[in-house]
């Protein structure tokens, strides 16, 4: 193994920053793993924090971003017990959050990948033990390098805290990666999916995918009368909301009677407008989410290989293309950007 590797890192905030560096390989101390990491996934939170639009902490420069990878172990420290060698692993996103109620310093960001710990934009990474999960034996490296925010995201708020059964209705907002894992764990629970865009071209594509309705929010900005009208009047059961602002009252109108919604997204906003009235009336349940822990990501992980679910990928990129990368996520992707980390 070279004793020397090549990682992006920032010298300051902003994507004209972000430059390909040459750095020692790292060594893992007691309880880590090294990882040669195979690929990495971009999430909108990747955007924010290295645009400096979402830390309130700026982290140690120079830093390095992204939350999401896979990849191998190729080292392991001292009293390591939980991997060995060869092993295919992923990283769970909230260090500290093992399982159960979350730590309090989550409520400042806490110690999360890629920002304000380094991320895994880079040849190999370090991991303590106890923050790799297995990764599913089904998946391939990319696909699998998808799972720590936005499929995990998705399976928190349907499964962990959701409850997801088959008859269920499910609204996904959007065709980002959370929701198009939104819509893919609902199909493989039994549940019924309804997909809303104002992109008739992706809409066309989440089509493709089959077994689902499919709304047009450019066509009929209130959007809520045609999910009413699909469940006819009795409303959806769950929302994942994406986008935020005023955008919530549309989900609200949309909502089941003791239906939830989970507040994920933001791209209208982070302040969000509906009016107290129908969210008492319908007894609806309003809820937060923040990825999720690690005994929830290791139940998705069985829940991948039982259930056959397989994420969308839309485009893979070179290492030495993670700038482009980025510019495609700031263009909206049809689910998930991938960067291959070999090639």
């Amino acid at each position: 193994m070279s004793k020397t590797m090549k990682r992006w890192q920032l010298s300051s905030f902003g994507l004209k920053n972000l430059e390909l560096a040459t750095v020692p390989v790292p060594t893992p101390g007691s309880h880590e793993l090294l990882v040669r990491v195979s690929a990495v996934s971009l999430n909108y939170r990747d955007k924010l924090v290295v645009e400096g639009e979402l830390l309130p902490d700026a982290p140690a420069m120079p830093f390095t971003p992204v939350s999401d990878m896979a990849g191998e172990v190729v080292a392991t420290g001292d009293g390591v017990s939980r991997f060995r060698i060869g092993d295919r692993v992923l990283g769970n996103f909230w260090t500290q959050w093992i399982d159960g109620e979350p730590p309090r310093e989550m409520t400042r960001h806490g110690l999360s990948l890629g920002g304000p710990l380094p991320g895994v934009l880079a040849e190999y990474v370090l991991l303590r033990e106890d923050v790799a999960v297995t990764a599913p034996a089904s998946l391939t490296d990319q696909e699998a390098s998808t799972l720590p925010i936005a499929g995990l995201t998705a399976w928190f708020a349907l499964v962990e805290t959701g409850k997801l059964k088959a008859g269920d209705t499910v609204l996904v907002e959007g065709t980002g990666g959370v929701a198009l894992f939104g819509l893919q764990i609902a199909r493989a629970f039994g549940a019924r999916a309804i997909v809303t865009s104002r992109s008739a071209e992706k809409l066309k594509r989440v089509e493709i995918l089959g077994m689902c309705d499919v709304i047009d929010t450019s066509a009929t900005p209130d959007w809520s009368t045609v999910a009413l009208d699909l469940t006819g009047g009795a409303g959806v059961d769950h929302v994942l909301e994406l986008i935020g602002g005023d955008n919530i009252s549309q989900s609200l109108a949309a909502l089941a009677s003791g239906g939830r919604i989970a507040q994920i997204g933001f791209l209208n906003g982070t302040e969000i407008r509906f009016s107290a009235v129908p969210m008492m009336l319908k007894r609806a349940i309003i809820q937060g989410i923040t990825v999720g822990h690690r005994r929830a990501f290791e139940d998705m992980v069985r829940a991948i290989d039982a259930r056959g679910i397989k994420p969308v990928i839309d485009e893979i990129y070179s290492f030495d293309a993670a700038p482009e990368a980025f510019n495609h996520l700031e263009r909206g992707p049809f689910g998930k950007i991938v960067i291959d980390v070999l090639k």
